[in-house]
């Protein structure tokens, strides 16, 4: 009786969370295929899906792909040293220096870049101090160079949490036996902490490269709109021209890379524990 009741009560426990999950997310999903898959007059089509071949959007789909993979490489490149500073440092997870890392995505996302473009513009601050030093100025902004530099300081975060709680979790003792058999610093990290670490990375690249891939905020306000990526093709579809059919039919495409990308990680992930173990 007692199972039966304290089942009951998961269950119900359980209503809200099934209901958010239905209301935000099944169903806007539903939605977009929907649309995707019809024309104005509600009959099926792959036209809105077939639309990514064309030369526009094709490019956008390109310059948001190649974009998004640099700002993930430039991440993990930054992340990996920062996370293994923080863990020699023996940092817990609640001290003030992993709270430096956490602290701006506690800021409004469009708040943190347009904060960018005041200090990146030709006016900005930046360039005004370089003037006052006699410097040249920086001329980045409306630039792929500024995007990148957008997304990787709104998604660094992202990488660099889940390579700290995988590396902190790493025995030291396992550590410390690679170098009393003889292993120097390079293979210690090779063979040791790069392995046990895969698990993190890949979450680190999965959390980056979705919300690059689709973001149009930081493009559009660090790109000036002179650089349109898939995500500022499908916001204008939906928000300009009112054409949500198109505009679910690309957003359908961009659903697929970001699930071979997760299927890639994945896949990834599991035979880096493999090959660990």
């Amino acid at each position: 009786m007692r199972r039966r009741l304290v089942s009951m009560n998961k269950k119900l426990l359980s209503l809200p969370f099934i209901f958010w999950s239905a209301m935000f997310v099944i169903v806007p999903l539903c939605m977009v295929f929907y649309y995707g898959l019809t024309d104005k007059s509600g009959a099926f089509t792959l036209d809105n899906i077939l639309a990514i071949a064309t030369a526009e959007h094709s490019k956008a789909l390109w310059e948001a792909l190649k974009l998004s993979v640099i700002s993930t490489v430039i991440c993990l490149l930054l992340a990996y040293p920062l996370a293994m500073i923080l863990c020699n440092m023996n940092v817990n997870q609640n001290s003030f220096l992993v709270l430096i890392f956490i602290l701006p995505m506690w800021m409004n996302f469009l708040l943190r870049t347009l904060a960018w473009q005041t200090l990146l513009e030709k006016t900005g601050v930046i360039n005004s101090i370089l003037s006052t030093l006699h410097l040249p100025a920086l001329n980045i902004i409306n630039t792929p160079s500024a995007i990148v530099l957008g997304m990787v300081y709104n998604f660094l975060p992202f990488m660099v949490l889940p390579l700290y709680n995988v590396l902190v979790k790493i025995d030291k003792s396992v550590i410390n036996a690679a170098y009393d058999l003889g292993a120097n610093g390079v293979q210690t990290f090779v063979r040791i902490i790069f392995p046990l670490s895969l698990s993190g990375m890949f979450s680190g690249i999965t959390m980056v490269f979705v919300p690059a891939l689709t973001t149009f905020v930081i493009s559009k306000i660090l790109g000036g709109s002179k650089i349109l990526l898939i995500g500022n093709v499908i916001e204008q579809e939906f928000t300009q021209t009112g054409n949500w059919n198109l505009g679910s039919g690309l957003s359908i495409v961009l659903m697929l890379f970001i699930i071979f990308n997760m299927v890639i990680s994945v896949i990834t992930d599991k035979e880096g524990e493999a090959n660990t173990l």
